[in-house]
């Protein structure tokens, strides 16, 4: 029967064969074994618990043509997934249960797929982090960082500015510092300033510095960020939150790289390279009149624009396994020292709002409240947002609710939208979107049935 299905079958004779054949680097998806394996031999409970020894997750299935209760009891304890009574009707029987057979099989299956993965996950992301320092903590394998990294490389070397543009947490100032420590002036300073959290009444004094008396409180003379970062660079973040007016001094510098300290006469001199960065989006600032078009034509010698951690969701394991490394070596006491495969398909399903920071803060959280040494799939549940459950599967998918419709089925079509999505995000592997949803195998396949959810 099995072989009709497209198994591979392997018979043995004796218990003890199958044993030694499996401890020879052998690998099964199920065992199926009879309770009496002749005179002088060890029955098939008993070999049971032999597999299981070194195969704790091995499927068993006992056959029997003569069992009680006590012995399914026995084989259920010894660790059988299933005890089956040989008599005429068998061939009925296996038929009957051949889908509690292939969800066996599946989940055999399944669990290998997520153990392989998880181990190539590993052992990528060990990869990774002996090159961090090569790589800039720019970690991930997605097109989209690959191209990232690409154009990182090429413009480095050149004395021109850099606009890095991408949402709020996707490692600007981390392309900046990559640009600079791949550039000739990597022996150089390399100093930062948040224009946003600068108020503009200081933010002059800050970038271009100021004499002494200057105004009040100014005491004595002070170097500006662009003095300081003279020979090296200089990363402007948040520059889309300067005003025009400030736009301008910015746009003289870059282009004579010539300033005054504020209430100074002297004409300073430097030689900086600018790295500037926005979440903003600046050719709407520039529409509406807010943004510079000359400053951004400067600024835009070459644009990186960093994708959102939901468009590159297949960066989302790398990035947990290098982090839950990062926190364990900056923080002591830190138990987990894995991430199980279950915990990084939870990882995977959520969008991330806030990117690869949030993911970050996620990853410290679960592994600072799990209570064992591997991150489990709860342990992410409960790091989460509340709004990473189920009420949000989907939430950008499209779903209308008519209110037009009577009651059930408005109901009918938003379990179907649910169960739909659920789908998607497991790559339409039955178990793992019921497992998402909260509900039992069985339960999301009578909706599976019911709504016709099938690929097709």
């Amino acid at each position: 029967m099995f072989r009709a299905r497209g198994s591979n079958v392997v018979g043995f004779d004796d218990g003890e064969d199958a044993i030694a054949w499996l401890g020879g680097g052998n690998d099964a998806d199920l065992v199926v074994l009879d309770l009496d394996l002749g005179p002088n031999r060890r029955t098939g409970i008993e070999i049971c618990r032999s597999i299981r020894q070194g195969h704790p997750e091995m499927p068993i299935i006992i056959l029997t043509g003569h069992g009680t209760i006590d012995d399914a009891v026995v084989a259920v304890k010894a660790g059988a997934v299933d005890f089956i009574t040989k008599d005429p009707y068998l061939e009925d029987k296996l038929e009957i249960s051949v889908e509690k057979v292939e969800r066996i099989l599946q989940h055999a299956l399944d669990r290998k797929r997520l153990e392989d993965e998880n181990r190539e996950l590993r052992a990528t992301n060990e990869r990774l982090r002996k090159a961090a320092g090569r790589r800039w903590q720019i970690v991930g394998d997605s097109q989209s960082i690959r191209t990232v990294m690409t154009k990182i490389e090429r413009v480095a070397p050149l004395p021109r500015p850099v606009l890095v543009l991408g949402p709020r947490g996707t490692g600007k100032e981390l392309v900046a510092r990559a640009i600079h420590t791949l550039s000739p002036r990597a022996s150089e300073p390399y100093i930062t300033i948040n224009c946003a959290a600068v108020a503009e009444s200081l933010l002059e004094s800050e970038l271009f510095g100021h004499e002494e008396g200057a105004f009040t409180g100014a005491t004595k003379q002070k170097e500006g960020k662009f003095e300081l970062a003279d020979g090296g660079t200089l990363f402007l973040d948040e520059i889309g939150n300067m005003s025009l007016e400030f736009q301008a001094k910015i746009l003289r510098v870059l282009e004579y790289q010539r300033f005054e300290r504020v209430a100074g006469s002297e004409s300073i001199q430097v030689n900086v390279r600018v790295i500037a960065a926005t979440n903003a989006d600046l050719k709407a600032a520039m529409a509406e009149g807010k943004f510079r078009p000359d400053l951004y034509d400067r600024l835009a010698f070459e644009t990186i624009q960093l994708p959102s951690l939901a468009q590159r969701l297949e960066d989302v394991p790398i990035l947990a396994v290098h982090f839950l490394a990062r926190f364990r070596q900056e923080v002591a006491g830190i138990t987990v020292k894995e991430i199980s495969a279950d915990a990084l398909d939870r990882f995977a399903q959520y969008d991330y709002p806030g990117n690869v920071r949030e993911l970050k803060n996620i990853v410290e959280r679960a592994a600072y409240m799990a209570t064992t040494d591997v991150l489990g799939a709860a342990d992410v549940e409960g790091a989460l947002p509340p709004e990473a459950g189920v009420a949000s599967l989907g939430k950008n998918a499209g779903y209308v609710d008519d209110s037009r419709q009577p009651l059930d089925q408005r109901v009918d079509a938003y379990e179907a939208h649910l169960c739909r999505d659920a789908l998607e995000r497991t790559r339409f592997k039955q178990k793992e979107a019921a497992a998402l949803l909260g509900i039992t195998y069985d339960q999301f396949r009578q909706r599976y049935r019911k709504y016709g959810l099938g690929k097709d």
